[in-house]
C-alpha cells in the first residue's frame, strides 16, 4: 500500500516535469519565431533582403553576403533594434572587390638645345637610375629634368623593349617629342633637311624591335630661299619657268594657274620656302604673268620685290608701253617694275662683242673671246682654276677695248652659273648672258636664274636652256660570298653583339652592329649562311647549348626584322663546344661568349671517316643540316628556347668571331664547318 503510494507521486512528478519540458519547448520555439520575424521584417523594410536570419535561442545568427562593408554594418545595426545587439552574431561575408587593375603606364621625353625632360607614370621593377643615367649621356652638358612617378605593379608586356628604343631613338634627334607606352613608342621630331628626314626615318624603322608598334612624325623645315625669285619665259616653244618660289602651296598653285593662262607647257612646279619678301608674292606673280603673255613673248624676272619684264626685239611700243603702265599701276606696293624694250641690233660693225666659256663632259675648260682687260683675264682664269680646277682649265681670250663697265660682273657670274653644270656653255654679251647645257641636279636651274638675278642686276637680261637628267645610278657589283664574310668578320672587330645576362634577348646598345651587318647583307644579298651561337663552359653543358641556340636565333630574327632576306639562312648553337680560348680566365670567357657569320660550304667528299669520333659527330640533326647545306631552320622560336635556359653568361656578352681569313673554321677547335657540337652530357676539353 505504501509502495504504490510512493509510485502514484513519482509518476505525478515525471508527468508534470514532461509537461514543463513541453511547455518550454513551445515557449522557446515561441520566442525564435518571433524573433526571427521581428527581424527579417527590419531587415526587409531596409532593403536588406540578402540577408539570412537564424534564431538560436536567445541569439540571432546573421548570414549571407554583403555587397560591400558598409551594407554588412548597417544590417548588424538594424538587427540590433529588434534584439539586444549582445545577442546578435555576425557569420555575414562581403562580395570580393574587384582586383585593382594596373594603371596605365606611359612616360613623354622631350629633348631640345635646353636639356631633356621625362614625365609620367612608370612600374617600379623599372630601373630608374639606368635610365637616367642614358638620358644624362645623351644631354651632355644640358640637364635632365626628372618628373616620373612609379606605381608597384609588374611591368605589362612590350614596356621595356619600348622603353630602350625610346632611348636609342632620342640619341638620334635633338629636337623631338618621344611618347613610350607598352609595346609602342610615338616620335614627333624636326630634321636638318628633306634628307636627313629620309635618313633618319629608315635608320629608326630599321632599329624598332619585332612587334613595336611605331609612330613617326619626322618634320623638316622649308628651305630660306635667297633671293626669292621668279623667272618665266615665253619665246616660240611657248611658255616655261626657270625658277619658280613660293611661300605656301595656295601660293604656288595660283602661280601655276597663271602660268598655264600664259601659255605653259608640260609639267612644272614650284620650290615651297621662307623667304618671301611680301604677302602679296602670288598677286604680283600672277599680275607679271598675264603682262607678259598680252606682250606675247619676252621674260619676267622676281629678284625679291624688284621685277624686270623684257620683251623682245620687235614688240610694238604702244602696246609695251600700254602693259607696263597697267602692270605698274596694279603690283602691290614694295614690288618695283623695272622694263626694257630692247633696241634694234646694228649689225654694220661687224656683231657685238662676246666672251665664251665652255666645259665639256669630261670637265674641261675653255675661255674664249674678248676681256676688257689684264686684270680681269688673269681674274677670270684664277676663278676659273679654282672652281674647275687648275689642270682643267685653258685660257684663250684676249684683252679688247670699249667693253661695257659691267662686263667684268657678268664674264665672272656666268663662271659661276656655269660651275653648276656637268657640261654646257656660256656666253656673255653686252644686252644678255646666253647658258646652256646639262646637270644632275634638278634645282640647278632655279639656283642659277637666281644667281644671275642677283648678280647681273634689275635691267640685266639672261637666257637659259638647261636640260635636266637624272644621275646615272652605280652599277650594282655584289661582292662574292668570301668578301661578305670577311666584312662581316670586320664588323664584329669593330663592335660585338651583346646579350642580356643569361637571356637571349638582345642588348640595346648591339643595334649598331646589327645595322652594320644587316646593311651588308643586304649589299650581299642570298648567301648560304650559318648564325653560329657560341657560350664559355659555366654552367651546364645542356643549358650552355639551348642558350647558345636561343641567341643564334634571336640574331635571325632581328635581321628578318630589319627585312634582310633570310631564306639561305640557318641558325646553330654550338653551347660550350668550340672554345677560342681557355675558358679559365674572364677574358677567355668573355672571347668564347660570341655570334659568328660563316658560309654554308658543301666540303669535297674526301677519305671516308670511320672512328667513332667521326660517327658521333653525325648524331646531331641541326649540325647534320648545316653540313648538307640544307635552308630550314634548327630551332624553335628564340623566345622558347630562352626560357628553359639557365643564366649560365654571367655578363651576357659575346665576343668577336675569329679573323675574317679563318673563314668556315672553328679556330680554337681546329674542327671543320661541318662539324657538329658534342653531344649534351659529353665531356669536351
Amino acid at each position: 500500500m505504501r509502495l504504490s503510494s510512493l509510485f502514484a507521486v513519482g509518476l505525478t512528478f515525471l508527468a508534470a516535469a514532461i509537461l514543463c519540458l513541453v511547455a518550454a519547448g513551445f515557449a522557446v520555439s515561441a520566442v525564435e519565431d518571433s524573433t526571427e520575424i521581428g527581424v527579417r521584417r527590419s531587415l526587409d523594410e531596409a532593403d536588406h533582403h540578402w540577408a539570412e536570419v537564424e534564431a538560436d535561442g536567445l541569439r540571432v545568427i546573421l548570414a549571407g553576403t554583403a555587397p560591400d562593408e558598409a551594407t554588412r554594418f548597417n544590417a548588424i545595426t538594424v538587427a540590433g533594434t529588434v534584439v539586444d545587439a549582445a545577442r546578435v552574431i555576425d557569420n555575414m561575408h562581403i562580395t570580393p572587390t574587384e582586383e585593382l587593375k594596373p594603371p596605365r603606364f606611359s612616360a613623354e621625353v622631350l629633348r631640345n638645345d635646353s636639356g631633356i625632360s621625362i614625365i609620367g607614370l612608370v612600374p617600379t621593377d623599372t630601373d630608374r637610375e639606368d635610365l637616367l643615367e642614358a638620358l644624362e649621356d645623351i644631354a651632355g652638358a644640358t640637364k635632365v629634368a626628372d618628373f616620373l612617378e612609379t606605381a608597384a605593379y609588374p611591368a605589362p608586356e612590350g614596356w621595356s623593349d619600348a622603353m630602350r628604343f625610346a632611348v636609342l631613338a632620342l640619341a638620334e634627334l635633338p629636337r623631338s617629342k618621344v611618347s613610350v607606352s607598352p609595346g609602342q613608342v610615338e616620335i614627333t621630331a624636326i630634321a636638318d633637311s628633306r634628307e636627313d628626314k629620309r635618313t633618319l626615318e629608315r635608320k629608326l624603322t630599321r632599329a624598332a624591335p619585332a612587334g613595336l608598334r611605331l609612330g613617326l612624325e619626322i618634320a623638316a623645315p622649308r628651305p630660306v630661299i635667297t633671293p626669292f625669285s621668279l623667272r618665266y619665259i615665253i619665246d616660240e616653244d611657248g611658255g616655261r619657268f626657270d625658277a619658280c618660289s613660293a611661300e605656301t602651296e595656295e601660293a604656288r598653285d595660283r602661280i601655276l594657274t597663271a602660268a598655264r593662262a600664259a601659255g605653259l607647257t608640260g609639267e612644272a612646279t614650284c620650290t615651297i620656302g621662307l623667304g618671301v619678301p611680301s604677302p602679296n608674292w602670288a598677286r604680283a606673280a600672277e599680275l607679271s604673268l598675264d603682262a607678259l603673255a598680252r606682250l606675247g613673248a619676252g621674260s619676267v624676272t622676281f629678284a625679291d620685290a624688284d621685277i624686270t619684264l623684257v620683251a623682245v626685239q620687235g614688240t610694238d611700243e604702244g602696246l609695251f608701253d600700254e602693259v607696263v603702265g597697267e602692270l605698274e599701276n596694279a603690283l602691290p606696293e614694295v614690288f618695283a617694275l623695272h622694263a626694257v624694250l630692247p633696241a634694234p641690233v646694228d649689225n654694220s660693225t661687224g656683231g657685238p662683242p662676246e666672251f665664251t666659256a665652255t666645259r665639256s663632259p669630261e670637265g674641261l675648260v675653255q675661255l674664249r673671246g674678248r676681256l676688257s682687260d689684264e686684270s680681269l683675264r688673269r681674274m677670270a682664269e684664277s676663278y676659273a682654276q679654282a672652281r674647275f680646277g687648275s689642270e682643267s682649265v685653258y685660257t684663250a681670250a684676249r684683252v679688247a677695248e670699249d667693253l661695257p663697265a659691267d662686263w667684268p660682273v657678268r664674264v665672272l657670274a656666268g663662271l659661276e652659273a656655269l660651275s653648276k653644270l656637268t657640261n654646257g656653255a656660256v656666253t656673255v654679251l653686252p644686252d644678255t648672258v646666253r647658258l646652256s647645257g646639262n646637270t644632275h641636279d634638278a634645282e640647278a636651274s632655279a639656283e642659277i636664274a637666281r644667281l644671275l638675278s642677283d648678280k647681273l642686276g634689275e635691267a640685266e637680261d639672261f637666257a637659259l636652256d638647261i636640260t635636266y637628267t637624272a644621275r646615272p645610278e652605280p652599277e650594282e657589283t655584289t661582292p662574292d660570298p668570301e668578301e661578305c664574310e670577311r666584312r662581316l668578320s670586320a664588323a664584329q672587330e669593330a663592335g660585338k653583339i651583346t646579350f642580356e645576362p643569361g637571356s637571349a634577348t638582345i642588348a640595346a646598345g648591339s643595334q649598331d652592329i646589327m645595322n652594320r651587318i644587316a646593311d651588308i647583307l643586304t649589299e650581299c644579298k642570298e648567301l648560304r649562311l650559318e648564325i653560329q651561337g657560341h657560350t664559355d663552359s659555366q654552367g651546364r653543358e645542356e643549358m650552355n647549348l639551348k642558350l647558345s641556340q636561343a641567341r643564334a636565333q634571336s640574331v635571325l630574327n632581328e635581321l628578318r626584322a630589319r627585312r634582310v632576306l633570310t631564306s639561305t639562312y640557318v641558325a646553330v648553337g654550338y653551347g660550350e663546344t668550340r672554345p677560342i680560348a681557355p675558358n679559365d680566365t674572364e677574358e677567355g670567357r668573355e672571347a668564347n661568349r660570341r655570334i659568328e657569320f660563316r658560309l654554308i660550304r658543301i666540303e669535297p667528299a674526301a677519305e671516308a671517316e670511320t672512328t667513332l669520333d667521326a660517327m658521333a659527330g653525325t648524331t646531331d640533326p641541326a649540325a647534320a643540316d648545316a653540313e648538307d647545306g640544307t635552308e630550314e631552320d634548327t630551332v624553335d622560336d628564340a623566345e622558347t628556347a630562352a626560357e628553359d635556359t639557365e643564366a649560365t653568361d654571367e655578363d651576357g656578352t659575346t665576343a668577336e668571331g675569329p679573323e675574317a681569313g679563318d673563314a668556315g673554321a672553328a679556330p680554337a677547335a681546329n674542327a671543320p664547318q661541318t662539324e657538329a657540337p658534342a653531344a649534351p652530357g659529353e665531356e669536351t676539353e
